[in-house]
């Protein structure tokens, strides 16, 4: 054994971890320097102390020795990469960053950020860029993998901001678990629900919908085994049943809803009998599956990837919302729809700005007042903030690098060692 191994841990440093969207509070244990375990933060509210194995082998991930670990810089593109100090480093950004946009305008540079990005991360990138540079090309991988998710929030709610929390788990008696495999992509958000299954198993009911046997439908009390695709027609028909069982709440729709008339002519098309020959899930079970949720108290609907990324991603989330606005089972514990993200903090960074048409605070970078309010909280000129909506994660790729813009009229090209740069 070596002397760093001998070694006892004597400081625990909170962080999280990065690998799904449960973003599961971490403390590193450290030793000489370098992360040598990994524990729970059993203050964390999305994880309360608990661990996948996804976390504790964060240790050898970090100390893999091909790991980068300092700035590297080369002079052209024929040479190899060599370590720099970070002064040397930004020197040299700041530098082409004002050369380019100085030949180029504002909107020839753009950022891609990460969902694994910490809130102040996201919030400090969108200032440099938005309020110092006067760029909106700030875009991350919520346009990608939670656009679906995020438009979904607008067009239901007017923001894209989930209505519950994590708490809820807690204290929901109904789990309706759709296009998400949770066991296996988000274990420590499962195992929380199986926490709140054992806990009061003749009241709690989880239904899964995966065209799979998972281990998430093994878990559930029904499993709901749908043709690929077919989700807005289950989800209507399962609101189909709500209707026939007076199930759902007339006042709150009449206080809090709107165009639900419009809503009830596509609901009529989808009994029971149809959905089945659309879906390929019996009749018997659709019906069991909305009395299940409709007769809960309290019910929170679970979804990822399997509903977002689909050409009609944002039509299905609509469908989800629909079930909990029907019902009234939004606004108070244990209720609403709760989508998983696929990275920790996809939510938090759009919060903050970080997609190319918003600002912080779900503000939006075409509404002259809300350009105001952050020019003035920034202290920066209003006119330094763009009216228009930045290049997305998409055009981003299409026209960098080396490719014209065509919106933009320009083109970057990496140097060769033709023209070299000094360090």
């Amino acid at each position: 054994m070596s002397k760093i191994q001998r070694e006892s841990i004597k400081q625990w440093v909170k962080t999280y971890c990065p690998y799904c969207g449960v973003g599961c509070g971490l403390l590193a244990g450290m030793r000489s320097g370098s992360v040598a375990k990994i524990k729970g933060d059993p203050d964390h509210p999305s994880s309360s102390g608990d661990l996948c194995l996804k976390a504790v082998y964060l240790p050898e991930t970090l100390s893999t020795p091909d790991r980068l670990l300092y700035p590297q810089m080369r002079r052209c593109q024929d040479e190899p990469f060599t370590r720099v100090s970070w002064d040397t480093a930004i020197k040299f950004l700041a530098q082409r960053f004002r050369e380019i946009i100085g030949e180029h305008g504002r909107d020839a540079v753009a950022f891609y950020g990460s969902g694994q990005l910490t809130s102040e991360e996201y919030y400090v990138g969108n200032k440099l860029a938005k309020g110092f540079l006067g760029t909106n090309n700030f875009d991350t991988n919520s346009r990608l993998c939670m656009a679906s998710a995020a438009a979904g929030y607008k067009a239901s709610f007017g923001s894209d901001g989930p209505p519950p929390c994590y708490a809820d788990l807690d204290v929901a008696e109904c789990f309706l678990l759709i296009g998400t495999n949770t066991a296996d992509c988000h274990p420590v958000t499962f195992k929380r629900i199986k926490r709140r299954k054992m806990a009061d198993p003749d009241k709690v009911m989880i239904i899964a919908v995966d065209p799979r046997r998972t281990e998430t439908a093994d878990f559930a009390d029904l499993h709901l085994p749908i043709r690929p695709g077919t989700d807005i027609a289950l989800l209507n028909s399962m609101l189909y049943v709500l209707l026939e069982a007076n199930l759902i709440d007339r006042d709150f729709i009449a206080r809090h809803a709107d165009g639900f008339a419009r809503l009830l002519k596509v609901i009529k098309k989808y009994p029971p009998k149809v959905a089945e020959e659309i879906c390929g899930v019996p009749e018997c079970l659709i019906v069991e599956a909305a009395l299940i949720f409709g007769k809960a108290e309290r019910a929170l609907s679970l979804w990822s990837m399997g509903v977002n990324q689909s050409t009609v991603g944002v039509h299905k989330n609509n469908a989800i919302h629909n079930l909990h606005l029907a019902t009234g089972k939004i606004g108070k514990p244990g209720c609403g729809p709760f989508s998983l993200t696929g990275q920790p903090n996809a939510m938090g960074g759009r919060e903050v700005g970080g997609l190319s048409h918003l600002l912080p605070g779900y503000r939006s970078v075409q509404d002259a007042k809300h350009r105001a309010e952050v020019a003035r909280f920034w202290g920066v000129p209003c006119e330094r903030i763009s009216p228009e909506p930045g290049l997305s994660a998409l055009e981003q790729f299409e026209h960098w690098p080396g490719e014209s813009s065509r919106r933009s009229g320009f083109s970057v090209r990496t140097r060769r060692c033709r023209r070299r740069t000094p360090i």
